[in-house]
């Protein structure tokens, strides 16, 4: 019995797939067209952008950091990029590359706070958050940009694989998810994550540098935010000034849910994407029931809490 609960995964990674397992069991009982791949493929594309942001956000979060910015870092580089094109001119690829360098740019600023004058994630980022939500009003007058050129909204188009439609976006987001879980689990830099997050003093003495990892993790979020913006952009056709409110907390929900720790240290970068498929099915599925908006959030944020008790419970029982 004892050797097969050693080869058995841990609860924490089981639980993010066992939850999704049994969402889509209810639904499937409840409504039919719910098991249907048009409509899974329909959730995907809806979670593609929280889903990249959420990638971000898991690694800051294996650090035992927290990102309130990502959300408006996000929406501030789809106006840059948009206006940017629509307004200066620039091509495309260029003006794709300039939002991103701004989302970028917002992680370094985000990382420099926490790693050289030691100010807490959280209040960092809220700051941040803020400056960005007023840059974004102020640079697109609270005007959505609407001359989009279709190199932006190309990751919003579909291709087809049988009669089920696929939106480029949501490869874009699952090769981004192989990529960072390829890079957390076989690369040196990438272990230095899980280090500084599980105690960063140690790792520190062994040689690691610390405020380096962190700082290296700060800015790639921004990455990730970043290449979120396009997508957001390539979703809905527009620049809109007023995205990116919510995103923030659906991400760090889908990273809960998907089994990472928020006192760093713990998690799989896959978990994040289950958790975001999570919070998809829920409100997919809710929907499809005709429940009400607010009782999704209000079953979301008791998952929520949920995901984060037994979380700490099981910290607890580890000592």
């Amino acid at each position: 019995m004892s050797s097969l609960k050693e080869k058995l995964p841990p609860i924490g990674t089981l639980g993010p797939f066992i939850a999704l397992l049994i969402a889509i069991v209810v639904f499937a009982t409840q409504n039919e067209r719910f098991l249907s791949a048009t409509n899974f493929s329909l959730i995907l594309q809806q979670v593609m952008v929280v889903g990249v942001i959420a990638i971000g956000q898991t690694l800051i979060i294996l650090t035992a950091g927290i990102d309130l910015s990502c959300g408006m870092v996000m929406a501030l580089g789809g106006i840059v990029m948009t206006k940017f094109a629509s307004e200066l001119g620039l091509p495309a690829p260029i003006a794709i590359l300039c939002g991103i360098g701004v989302t970028a740019l917002f992680g370094l600023i985000n990382g420099l706070l926490v790693t050289r004058i030691k100010l807490p994630p959280f209040i960092v980022t809220l700051g941040t958050l803020n400056i960005a939500f007023a840059i974004t009003q102020l640079y697109s007058n609270a005007q959505t940009i609407s001359d989009v050129p279709p190199l932006m909204t190309a990751l919003g188009g579909t291709f087809s694989i049988g009669s089920t439609t696929v939106a480029y976006g949501t490869v874009l987001m699952l090769l981004l998810y192989a990529g960072i879980a390829f890079y957390l689990r076989e690369t040196a830099s990438g272990r230095h994550v899980y280090a500084v997050g599980n105690n960063p003093e140690a790792t520190r003495l062994t040689g690691i540098p610390t405020e380096r990892v962190l700082l290296g993790v700060y800015v790639l979020a921004g990455v990730f935010y970043g290449i979120a913006s396009l997508l957001s952009v390539a979703r809905t056709g527009v620049g809109d000034p007023n995205a990116g409110q919510t995103e923030n907390l659906d991400a760090i929900t889908a990273v809960v849910l998907g089994g990472t720790s928020l006192f760093g240290g713990r998690g799989m970068i896959m978990g994040s994407l289950i958790g975001a498929i999570i919070v998809g099915v829920l409100r997919n599925g809710l929907t499809l029931m005709g429940v009400q908006s607010v009782y999704q959030v209000l079953i979301t944020g008791i998952l929520v809490i949920l995901a984060v008790a037994i979380d700490q419970l099981s910290r607890k029982g580890g000592r």
